[in-house]
């Protein structure tokens, strides 16, 4: 007998009808996908400023009865909403998450999962106790070039360690450069699930030394380097600067894969290659068709799941382990000491007030 989803479904073959919530440039860009997408259907935007939704639905033909308003219950009632899409600022994450689950919508949301790790957990609780579907869109994932390095990592035997180096200059001004950890807090989530995607592995410690080089023009520590332990011993190894002018990499990182037939490279932009040293290897398992690239990506996931009550990619459990990922490094660059994922994950259960998950 096949065991019932751990979500609520939701029947039907009617375009699912998803509420936007967050209308900046973010809003914009997954109306875009909302819009070319045949299996959803707008059923409303939500901003702090009704001006600036209705500015970006004056981008989209054919939305001007598309309700628009500052109450997510408001415009959720007025247009029929099955599911919010959260485009928030990563402080809003909790109360647009709460609230949406509270009225029985499903949510996929934006990277953060929430704005911290202790507010993850209360949003992972949340989902659980609700019985819905909280899914975060890390459209990094949604890589046809990600997805082909992950195939080439099962030729490769058993796996020993990945590295990846990131190392890039941006000027973004404003809030990044006044963060504390800009480069871990802030860019590294994405690469940190990147890793976990073609590992097929969770985190288990961590060391990590974060630093800011004299010449930074960022307040906090914008250069790191971290080694995890992943389940199975595989080492997952990290060094990356966002203060690095000069031979940049790309956005997705440089990536070395070794195994024990042999190993597989990818500079992130290209095809990744694969040397076997050590036979036989065959081709590999034959990978599963993208689902779309990006925000295309993440929207194709949290669809077909509600319709079939399949496991998305990015579910919040799931998600949880890349976000604490990143507070771990930080744990550890703080204590100058080797931090266990667990252990931070508990830490952010009981500042939430979650009771401990029994053994």
């Amino acid at each position: 007998m096949t065991a019932p989803p751990p979500f609520a479904t939701v029947p039907g073959d009617e375009p699912l009808r998803v509420l936007l919530v967050g209308a900046g440039g973010m809003g914009r860009a997954w109306l875009r996908t909302i819009a070319a997408d045949a299996r959803v259907a707008l059923a409303g935007v939500v901003d702090l400023d009704p001006a600036a939704a209705r500015r970006a639905l004056a981008e989209e033909p054919g939305t001007d009865a598309v309700p628009v308003g500052t109450s997510l219950g408001e415009v959720a009632a007025r247009g029929g909403a099955q599911a919010v899409i959260d485009v928030t600022v990563p402080a809003a994450h909790l109360p647009v998450t709460l609230e949406a689950l509270d009225l029985g919508l499903p949510v996929l949301g934006e990277k953060p999962l929430a704005a911290d790790l202790a507010q993850a957990t209360v949003l992972v609780k949340a989902a659980e106790d609700s019985g819905l579907l909280f899914m975060v869109s890390q459209n990094r994932r949604y890589d046809r070039r990600l997805w082909a390095l992950k195939a080439q990592a099962a030729r490769l035997g058993e796996l020993g360690v990945l590295t990846q180096e990131f190392f890039r200059a941006p000027r973004f001004g404003g809030f990044r450069d006044a963060m504390d950890h800009p480069l871990i807090l802030d860019m590294a989530v994405h690469n940190f699930d990147a890793a976990r995607f073609v590992l097929d592995r969770d985190p288990v410690a961590v060391y990590c030394d974060e630093y800011n080089p004299p010449w930074s023009w960022y307040r906090g520590d914008a250069s790191a380097t971290a080694v995890f332990e992943m389940t199975g011993g595989v080492r997952f190894v990290y060094t990356g600067s966002w203060c690095a002018d000069g031979l940049e990499t790309s956005w997705n990182s440089r990536w070395r894969l070794g195994g024990a037939r042999g190993s597989a490279i990818w500079d992130g932009e290209g095809e990744p290659e694969v040397e076997i040293a050590h036979g036989p290897a065959g081709p590999g398992p034959v990978a599963p068709p993208l689902p779309g690239a990006g925000t295309a990506g993440s929207l194709t996931e949290f669809v077909t799941a509600l319709r079939t009550g399949r496991m998305p990619m990015g579910e919040c459990h799931d998600n949880l382990l890349s976000l604490a990922m990143v507070y771990a490094a930080i744990a550890s660059s703080a204590t100058r000491a080797r931090v266990q994922v667990a252990d931070v994950l508990r830490a952010a259960r009981a500042e939430a007030g979650i009771p401990a998950e029994v053994p």
